[in-house]
C-alpha cells in the first residue's frame, strides 16, 4: 500500500523505533514478528530494520482473520483443539535454544470473530495456549525481550473512523498511532521516549516507596478493594530479559502496574470501555468479586465470551495485574475509542483477568512459581486487561500501618511528583 511521503516517513521512523528501542534488537539476536497478512508492507520494514541492527535471523509468523474465522466455523470438532506438533517444536526450539525475541503487531478487526461459537473459540484458544506455553511463560517471565505494538488494518481503521473509508481511514489511524508513540517529523522519537519513560518511572518509584497493602477504588460504577501482593513491585515502561537486554514491552504505554494479591480482592468492578478479546467485543463488563474470586460476571454484549474466558482455569477466576493510568492521559484526551486493549488500556486504569508477571514481585524472576503463589501471585494460562478508569475514579492507598494516602482523585494522580 502506498501512502503520502509524510506518512511513509513516519512509518519508517516507527519501524525503527520499535526495533531499536522497543524490542531492542542487538547483534546476533533471533527475532520473530507476528503479523497479519494485510500488513505485509509494514512487516518488510520491520524485518529490514532488524537485520540492519545485526539480527542473526528474522522470521515472520503470518495470520489472517478471515482464514481463522473460516477454520473456527467449519473445521471438524476434534481439529479445533488439535495443534500440529511442528508448531510446538518450532516455537519451543526458538524460545529455549535461541532465546528468540517476539514482536506482535496488532492490526485485525476488533470484532472480526464476532458471532463465532464461543465454546469452539475458547477451546481453540486454550489448546493454542497450552501447546505454546513455553513461549507464553518465557514472555510473561521476561526470559526473552518482547513487544506488542500496532499497525492499522482496514477493518479496524474503518471501525474507529466509520465516516472514512479505505486508505483515508488507514492513514487517519496511522496518524493517531504516531501521536501516541511520540513519532513526528521534527523530533527524535527515541529521545521522546527517554523523557516519557523518566516521567513514568518517577510514579512507579513513588508507589514502591509507599508499599501499600491495598488500594481502594470508588467511582459511580466500581466499588472495590484490591490487595497488593506481598513484596509487590511497581513497574513502568521498561523491562529487562535474562540476557540483560532492556526493552519496552508495550508501545504505546502510559501505565504503571503491579501484581495484586489474588486472595484479597473484593467488591464490584465495572468496565468503562469495550474489551476486544479473541475477535469479539465485550461491553459493559460487571464483575462481583469475593475473597479474590469472580463469583458473578455479566456484560451487555459478549457475555458468553466473557464467561468462557473466566472459565479457562482456576487462575482466570482472579486477577494478575493492577494498573494505574490517569484519565487525562494523551490517549484518553484524543477522544478516540480504539476498540483495542493495547491502546484503550493506556487511556484508563485497568485490571487483568488471569496470570501475573513474575517481575511484579521483588526477585520474582528468580523465584519458583510455587513460592510466588504464596505471596498472592496469580497463575493462569490467560492474561486479559480490561478498562475500569473514569473521570470520577478515586483511589486510596492503605499502608500496612493503616494510613490512608490519596493516589487518584477525579481520575488523575492526587499529587505532583
Amino acid at each position: 500500500m502506498q501512502f503520502s511521503p509524510e506518512i511513509e516517513n513516519k512509518i519508517d521512523k516507527y519501524a525503527q523505533l520499535a526495533v531499536k528501542k522497543g524490542v531492542h534488537v542487538v547483534p546476533g539476536q533471533t527475532i520473530i514478528f507476528y503479523v497479519n497478512t494485510e500488513l505485509d508492507y509494514f512487516a518488510e520494514k520491520l524485518v529490514k530494520e532488524a537485520y540492519a541492527l545485526g539480527a542473526a535471523e528474522v522470521y515472520v509468523e503470518w495470520s489472517n482473520t478471515s482464514v481463522t474465522r473460516s477454520f473456527l466455523e467449519n473445521a471438524a470438532d476434534d481439529r479445533i483443539t488439535e495443534v500440529p506438533e511442528y508448531k510446538k517444536v518450532w516455537s519451543d526450539s526458538y524460545i529455549l535454544d535461541k532465546k528468540a525475541s517476539r514482536v506482535s503487531v496488532i492490526s485485525s478487526d476488533p470484532d472480526g470473530l464476532g458471532g463465532v461459537d464461543s465454546k469452539r473459540l475458547a477451546a481453540n484458544t486454550k489448546a493454542l495456549s497450552q501447546a505454546l506455553q513455553v513461549a507464553r511463560k518465557a514472555t510473561m517471565n521476561d526470559d526473552i525481550s518482547w513487544l506488542v505494538m500496532a499497525a492499522p488494518g482496514l477493518a479496524w481503521a474503518e471501525k474507529v473512523f466509520p465516516e472514512l473509508q479505505g486508505r483515508e481511514a488507514i492513514e487517519r489511524l496511522w496518524e493517531e498511532f504516531f501521536k501516541d508513540v511520540y513519532v513526528d517529523e521534527e523530533s527524535d522519537a527515541i529521545e521522546n521516549w527517554e523523557s516519557h519513560i523518566h516521567e513514568l518511572k518517577k510514579r512507579a518509584d513513588w508507589l514502591n516507596e509507599q508499599n501499600f497493602k491495598e488500594l481502594r477504588y470508588k467511582s459511580a460504577k466500581t466499588d472495590a478493594t484490591i490487595g497488593l501482593a506481598e513484596n509487590h513491585n511497581w513497574e513502568a515502561a521498561l523491562s529487562e530479559d535474562k540476557q540483560g537486554n532492556v526493552f519496552i514491552p508495550n508501545m504505546p504505554t502510559e501505565e504503571v502496574f503491579t501484581a495484586p494479591d489474588n486472595r484479597n480482592i473484593s467488591g464490584t468492578i465495572a468496565s468503562t470501555l469495550p474489551l476486544s478479546y479473541n475477535g469479539n467485543l465485550i461491553t459493559d463488563i460487571l464483575l462481583t468479586v469475593v475473597d479474590g474470586k469472580i463469583t458473578e460476571a455479566h456484560a451487555s454484549k459478549g457475555e458468553e465470551v466473557l464467561q468462557e474466558l473466566i472459565a479457562t482455569d482456576e487462575g482466570s477466576h482472579s486477577f494478575g495485574e493492577v494498573s494505574l493510568v490517569p484519565f487525562h492521559s494523551p490517549i484518553s484526551q484524543s477522544g478516540v475509542l480504539f476498540y483495542n486493549t493495547l491502546y484503550d488500556e493506556n487511556a484508563s486504569d485497568h485490571l487483568a483477568i488471569g496470570g501475573a508477571y513474575s517481575s511484579n514481585i521483588k526477585n520474582g524472576k528468580t523465584t519458583s512459581e510455587d513460592e510466588l503463589v504464596k505471596f498472592g501471585w496469580n497463575r493462569s494460562d490467560v492474561h486479559v486487561d480490561f478498562m475500569i478508569g473514569s473521570e470520577d475514579m478515586n483511589i486510596d492507598g492503605v499502608t500496612f500501618d493503616g494510613q490512608v494516602v490519596p493516589v487518584f482523585r477525579n481520575g488523575d494522580w492526587a499529587s505532583e511528583i
